[in-house]
């Protein structure tokens, strides 16, 4: 291929080499569309000027490496093993796609495959799929499994599930005739007189989240028990840095278990990407969202790893199709395998004690401020939600000032709730950090 310069002579040799008279003739842009002067562009820089520049663009940036963060509500900031980012990063991961042909993509398939037996372990479930793209979608996507299986057409969801999410339920089943009734808050966990009296013979599934929104525990167990009672499915939302320490849902009766997967390895981010946990009971299997990767043998009796399951349109009848997601979070699950191999079970217990350690330390010594108080009494995990004198927001301006993330006013979100914001503390708040977010509280108040 011949070079072309950018000159003007050359541009006109090219327009007339392929029959055009302007480069107008090229862009099919109606002309009053067109902008009608130059673009307002800098000047041209070098490359170390350019690097300097875009530095001090990025600092203008709040990040976690700055600041002090205590904001939770579906994204944490967990500590990363330096071994999950370099092993994500290699080529053959990082650069690779769908793995349809199995033949050469024996080393994805194994990774995914893995990656479902450790969800099936932490979960204490029988199968799990590839991932979802998130948490939400994971709770959409099991809303419709559970009417699938059920043949019913009512769903029950919790207000104390993340109210984010909540959301997205509501949408993905605002098209299909299926009502969504949400069962109230009392003491920060779902109100199980109400959840007896809404489950009838219609109800397709009761959606918990545990811990949930407010960092709260749920009495799954019992909930169990109300639930099948009808002939109903219990979907159970679980923080699976939590299942270290707590009972896995599957030990509780669950028979879809969904979560968020973002704190095991995969960095707070402007909104993602994230990843959906989803496991469920072996006789769920075919009505599962997504893919499955399952091992085989090959004509010479070696073992290797396929799409055993694809319920997807592209690949089986459009009707029979359980689901328009067509691929799984593929990076950020191998980021979760990672993390998991790398914790091990007494690792992932060890978080978890540290996470309840640190959380009751600062909901002790935030309660100890004149005008807070915890707002529910309840076991929690990581997060907890406290009562504030005043409006949460003025307060959390204040924090920012000081490079602290104070957490999440929950007056938009809860307005029942009154003034009360919800705090989140991981591993990595030592007691200094919490020490000096009270400290930080006491200032914002006496000014």
């Amino acid at each position: 291929m011949p070079y072309i310069s950018n000159t003007k002579s050359d541009q006109e040799e090219m327009l007339k080499l392929i029959g055009v008279r302007s480069i107008d003739e090229l862009i099919d842009i109606p002309s009053e569309l067109r902008l009608k002067r130059p673009l307002n562009l800098p000047a041209s820089v070098s490359e170390i000027e350019l690097r300097k520049e875009m530095l001090r663009l990025s600092e203008t940036n709040g990040d976690l490496d700055h600041y002090i963060s205590f904001l939770g509500a579906g994204a944490y900031d967990h500590y990363i093993p330096a071994v999950v980012a370099q092993m994500i990063s290699r080529s053959e991961f990082y650069t690779s796609y769908t793995p349809y042909q199995a033949e050469a993509s024996q080393g994805t398939l194994q990774a995914i495959y893995e990656y479902q037996t450790m969800i099936c372990r932490i979960t204490g479930m029988d199968v799990a799929n590839a991932s979802m793209y998130d948490a939400a979608s994971a709770l959409a996507e099991a809303a419709l499994m559970a009417s699938r299986i059920t043949g019913r057409k009512k769903v029950i969801v919790s207000r104390s599930i993340n109210p984010n999410y909540r959301a997205v339920v509501k949408t993905y089943l605002s098209g299909l005739e299926i009502p969504v009734v949400e069962i109230p808050v009392h003491n920060g966990a779902a109100d199980l007189e109400i959840l007896k009296k809404e489950m009838d013979g219609g109800s397709a599934c009761f959606m918990i989240q545990h811990p949930n929104f407010f960092g709260c525990l749920e009495e799954v167990t019992e909930m169990s028990e109300i639930v099948h009672r009808m002939g109903a499915l219990l979907v159970v939302m679980v923080d699976p840095i939590s299942l270290g320490i707590l009972k896995p849902p599957g030990e509780m009766g669950a028979d879809i278990v969904l979560g968020e997967g973002q704190g095991m390895g995969i960095p707070v981010a402007f909104g993602g990407p994230y990843l959906g946990l989803f496991a469920s009971k072996r006789e769920f299997l075919r009505q599962m969202p997504g893919r499955i990767v399952g091992a085989t043998i090959d004509d010479k009796g070696r073992r290797g790893f396929c799409l055993t399951l694809q319920t997807r349109e592209q690949h089986i009848k459009r009707e029979r199709a359980t689901s328009n997601i067509c691929t799984n979070e593929n990076l950020t699950a191998l980021a979760a395998l990672v993390y998991l191999a790398i914790m091990g079970k007494n690792g992932l217990s060890e978080v978890g004690r540290l996470c309840i350690s640190n959380a009751a330390y600062a909901r002790s010594r935030i309660s100890g401020i004149g005008g807070f108080s915890p707002l529910f009494d309840r076991p929690f995990f990581k997060e907890f939600a406290v009562r504030t004198p005043s409006s949460p927001s003025g307060l959390l301006d204040k924090l920012l000032e000081r490079k602290i993330i104070g957490g999440l006013d929950l007056s938009g979100l809860y307005p029942e709730l009154g003034n009360a914001m919800l705090i989140s503390v991981t591993e990595k708040r030592s007691r200094e950090d919490i020490d000096c977010l009270v400290s930080a509280i006491k200032e914002a108040i006496r000014t």
